[in-house]
């Protein structure tokens, strides 16, 4: 449909938990988020709804476009997602499109089990390991109204400022 602006921190928009939403209301959303992330910075291998504005539980994501990440699920399009199995601990540097000054060291479950709608209705399970986990749990965090920063352990020793910001 369109590139939409990327929401950015401190907007309030981000801190909302958002709305259920029927898979055929989501088509939409989705068409905004693939195009949206596909306007972005090389390598965003991810995008929740209300980054560009829409309140309701809807995220993209596709670690396959990280050359440093080539395995996972592929382009996984994912309405009202929910985590339904956590396991493990792993630290990862995060970025996000509405954040775009820092990154930061955030502890994150290894694995996880996804449970979501696609676009044609019907309820589909995933499986993720190491960055795709990261992901997954980063968008998903999105739709609750949660940002990396709400998940720094040490704000002091764990937030960078991006180079060339």
């Amino acid at each position: 449909m369109a590139v939409r602006p990327i929401i950015l921190y401190p907007d309030v928009r981000l801190k909302a938990v958002c709305d259920l939403v029927s898979p055929a209301a989501a088509s939409l959303v989705v068409q905004d988020l693939l195009d949206t992330m596909n306007a972005g910075p090389p390598r965003t291998v991810g995008i929740a709804a209300p980054q560009v504005g829409h309140l309701v539980r809807v995220a993209v994501v596709d670690t396959s476009r990280n050359p440093k990440y080539p395995e996972g699920n592929g382009l996984l399009v994912l309405v009202n997602p929910t985590i339904t199995r956590t396991d493990g601990d792993q630290v990862f540097r995060e970025g996000c499109l509405s954040l775009p000054e820092y990154t930061a060291n955030i502890h994150r479950a290894a694995g996880v089990s996804v449970t979501f709608l696609g676009l044609d209705g019907m309820q589909h399970s995933i499986d993720a390991e190491g960055f795709e986990a990261v992901v997954l749990q980063h968008e998903i965090d999105h739709l609750d109204g949660l940002l990396f920063l709400d998940r720094v352990a040490d704000a002091k020793n764990d937030v960078f400022r991006r180079k060339g910001t």
